[in-house]
């Protein structure tokens, strides 16, 4: 859906905005894989998990590896999420090593927050702020992990369409507008598409739920650099 994510509830939430973990409500352990452009220096892959605590709210518990043995980068999340009546709100914790092949590697902490919210009856905002410490990684020309802002609303005109669109902002870099759809065709079996203006990137992608098991899978295109893949197999226990 063009990673237009940040309104949405589960466990991955825990990457695109915490806040959406305050709304579930049992177990559940996720992983997830990506490759992009055919390169294995561009691979990422992750583990996801959530733990919901009866009055208190869903502590959350991320890893994730990105690079290859020249490049690398590495991070350990902890998140928490809390419902309070049709809001939600939401902060997470990260360590981060970065690693260059003869530079040695760099330890970093960042901090992000978050909220979603049903309006009115199918109709959902989410805002999140990612790494608002700016974290530094080295002092060679201040550079800093990127700080991200973003928000968007999600609509539900009925039941087997979801329509999704944000704005993302690197305080670096110009506004990014992202737009996504939903289709399910059966009640267990979703097709998507979106949009990325920014990256001029159009992505397609399909979901399956089999009772406990969710998988997901996504097809990226970037007209100058190629084809990205992305898969993520979830598991809720009952």
């Amino acid at each position: 859906m063009g990673n237009a994510a940040v309104t949405f509830p589960g466990l991955w939430a825990l990457q695109n905005n915490v806040a959406g973990i305050g709304k579930i409500e049992k177990p559940m352990v996720g992983v997830y894989a990506e490759n992009r452009f055919g390169l294995s220096a561009f691979t990422t892959v992750a583990f996801l998990g959530a733990l919901p605590v009866k009055d208190i709210g869903t502590f959350g518990l991320s890893m994730s590896r990105f690079g290859d043995d020249l490049f690398s980068r590495q991070s350990l999340g902890l998140g928490f999420g809390h419902q309070i009546g049709q809001f939600s709100l939401g902060a997470k914790a990260d360590v981060w090593q970065v690693a260059a092949q003869g530079l040695g590697s760099r330890k970093a902490f960042t901090f992000s927050v978050g909220v979603q919210a049903e309006v009115i009856p199918d109709l959902f905002f989410g805002a999140y702020a990612y790494n608002l410490n700016q974290a530094k990684v080295a002092t060679f020309e201040d550079e800093r992990l990127p700080t991200i802002m973003k928000a968007g609303l999600a609509y539900r005109p009925y039941q087997k369409l979801l329509l999704s669109a944000e704005t993302e902002k690197d305080i670096n870099y110009p506004a990014d507008l992202k737009a996504g759809i939903e289709y399910k065709l059966i009640e267990k079996f979703a097709l998507r598409t979106g949009f990325s203006a920014q990256t001029s990137t159009t992505t397609f992608g399909a979901g399956f739920l089999a009772r406990h098991l969710q998988v997901d899978y996504a097809l990226g295109t970037t007209t100058l650099l190629g084809l990205s893949h992305h898969l993520s197999i979830s598991y809720k226990h009952n």
